[in-house]
């Protein structure tokens, strides 16, 4: 990994930030305009959405993610810390 993919690396989230909720503003908006435009669909839309969420087994789902994210997260905190520690190679 040379200079400029460990900045690239740094500068991420810095990016992904603005961009996340450049593209979170524009779904809401283009979900009003929606809205506005067909009331009863959209109604009818939440209604299913809300039956469907009711009868799904939120809590095996839940459990399943953070198990996912435990087993996630050891290998992401193993590659984040050998990047800082290139990256303290480097500038000694």
């Amino acid at each position: 990994m040379d200079q400029s993919s460990a900045e690239r690396l740094e500068e991420f989230p810095e990016r992904a930030l603005p961009w996340a909720k450049e593209q979170f503003e524009a779904v809401l908006s283009q979900t009003e305009d929606y809205v506005r435009e067909k009331p009863a669909q959209s109604l009818l839309y939440a209604f299913i959405a809300g039956y469907i969420l009711n009868r799904l087994p939120t809590g095996r789902i839940l459990g399943g993610l953070f198990r996912l994210l435990v087993v996630a997260l050891r290998p992401a905190v193993l590659i984040y810390g050998a990047t800082k520690l290139y990256q303290a190679t480097q500038e000694d």
